[in-house]
């Protein structure tokens, strides 16, 4: 009976620590306690830059710095390095993964199933994720922000600020599948205005100059959208066009800033900060990812960039009155 007895508090005292281990809490996650967050980012460029610090800033807010370690690294705008990255996360058992860019919200996805993992600068989930018929609600352990601008308002702004435009060419990554799906809607958008679109996609970063040379010689204006890789070239894209300037709309101010005359864009660094406030309620027990829908910027500002818009002759003065704001270079 005595034996008998002992075993049975043994068998409890055993459950019970099984129990506790389950259940986990923050002071199981580090030996300091911390929550660990990791950060695939795909590259260092302006918006990307931006999202991060926002999420950062966010988490560190609603958490306290002292209860959150941030593992960031730079995939160098290499999806296979995000693979990497992801898995490493993985191995570490980081308690949660922003994936920033969606060649890394793609590596970490296939990485893990249970990580719960926020996207950020991700335009379109349901393209990025192969989803089809998307509602807004990934589901799993997947869930994020999204940068999309409205994009017909973007294709409108090549017609209002280029008067007599018929031609314009779409410069863009053939290796970003969101990228391909801003083409196809400011496309079909123009060609509705009976605009000529052509087409100008790259697969590797020593082709842009080439390819933006002929995009200027044979377009009235270009259109370069939301996308990392054109993003991290906008410098390149402009010199490129030396002696034959043509006005670009961008999708988003950082490559507005290297190469464009104007965009319709939102803050990066507010839809960090988004998915940061996302982040601190998962890892606070408010919120289950599963049932968390992707969110959207709220609100959208037309920026012109001044140096590019005084070389190609057109009026600042008339963009601030219809509500364009200078983007500030440095």
């Amino acid at each position: 009976m005595k034996l008998f007895t002992r075993l049975l508090a043994l068998a409890l005292v055993a459950a019970f620590a099984l129990a506790f281990v389950a259940c986990g809490n923050k002071e199981d996650k580090t030996d300091d306690g911390k929550y660990v967050v990791g950060i695939n980012q795909l590259m260092i460029h302006d918006a990307l830059d931006a999202a991060t610090q926002g999420f950062k800033d966010a988490l560190i807010a609603e958490l306290g710095e002292e209860n959150v370690e941030f593992l960031f690294q730079d995939a160098a705008n290499s999806p296979d390095t995000c693979a990497t990255i992801a898995s490493t996360f993985v191995t570490k058992e980081v308690d949660l993964i922003l994936a920033n860019a969606t060649p890394a919200l793609q590596a970490t996805a296939n990485a893990t199933t249970t990580i719960p993992i926020l996207g950020t600068s991700i335009t379109e989930y349901g393209v990025a994720l192969d989803i089809d018929n998307f509602t807004g609600l990934v589901g799993g352990n997947v869930s994020g922000t999204s940068d999309l601008a409205p994009l017909a308002e973007q294709a409108q702004m090549i017609i209002d600020l280029v008067p007599g435009v018929q031609t314009v060419g779409i410069i863009y990554s053939s290796t970003e599948a969101n990228s391909a799906y801003q083409v196809k809607v400011v496309k079909e958008y123009l060609e509705t205005k009976n605009i000529t679109v052509n087409e100008y996609p790259f697969s590797d970063s020593n082709d842009i100059a080439a390819i933006t040379q002929n995009a200027a010689s044979a377009c009235d204006a270009l259109y370069v959208p939301t996308d990392n890789a054109a993003a991290s070239a906008a410098q390149t894209i402009y010199g490129a066009m030396a002696g034959n300037l043509k006005p670009v709309i961008a999708g988003e101010e950082a490559t507005c800033k290297g190469c464009g005359i104007a965009t319709l864009t939102i803050s990066y660094y507010d839809l960090g900060v988004a998915t940061g406030k996302m982040a601190a309620k998962i890892l606070k027990g408010e919120a289950k990812i599963e049932e968390m829908p992707i969110e959207y910027a709220a609100t959208f500002t037309k920026k012109y960039n001044k140096d590019i818009c005084d070389e190609l002759g057109i009026d600042t003065d008339a963009l601030e009155a219809q509500g364009y704001v200078a983007i500030v270079t440095e």
